[in-house]
């Protein structure tokens, strides 16, 4: 079962992981500085929540585990493991088309909404991960 145990860290390659989805209660931390943001995270069986300098980032009901979370202007890309099937949002660009990608096979296009958000679902195993990677056209 893979979780962060501390809620969210920095690894060593740069990027971020976060997330407990064993948590019966709402945990958060706040103020995470990584890289000149501050990040929050609020994690629990029902939901994983991020936001990056008080904008939204990373939201998935019930809540997961996501490691390496790596995003550029072009490109957002991590791996995620919970326990069911889970609905995760991401704030990305306005009103654009993202391919997407999981453990390198292709799943599509599709075209966030006018606020920039794009919503996955995935049947999620919590003893694997799955390699996400979102990439603007």
């Amino acid at each position: 079962m893979a979780v962060v145990e501390e809620l969210i860290r920095k690894e060593s390659d740069g990027t971020i992981s976060f997330g407990n989805y064993t948590l019966n209660v709402k945990s958060k931390v706040s103020d995470f500085e990584h890289q000149g943001d501050l990040y929050k995270v609020k994690t629990f069986n029902e939901l994983t929540k991020l936001e990056k300098n008080g904008m939204f980032v990373y939201e998935s009901v019930p809540g997961t585990a996501v490691f390496h979370l790596d995003t550029n202007d072009n490109t957002i890309s991590f791996e995620v493991a919970g326990n069911e099937m889970a609905q995760i949002t991401l704030e990305l660009e306005a009103e654009k088309e993202y391919e997407i990608l999981k453990n390198d096979s292709y799943l599509g296009k599709m075209k966030t909404n006018l606020g920039g958000k794009l919503v996955l679902s995935l049947d999620l195993d919590e003893d694997e991960m799955d390699s996400i990677k979102v990439v603007k056209l």
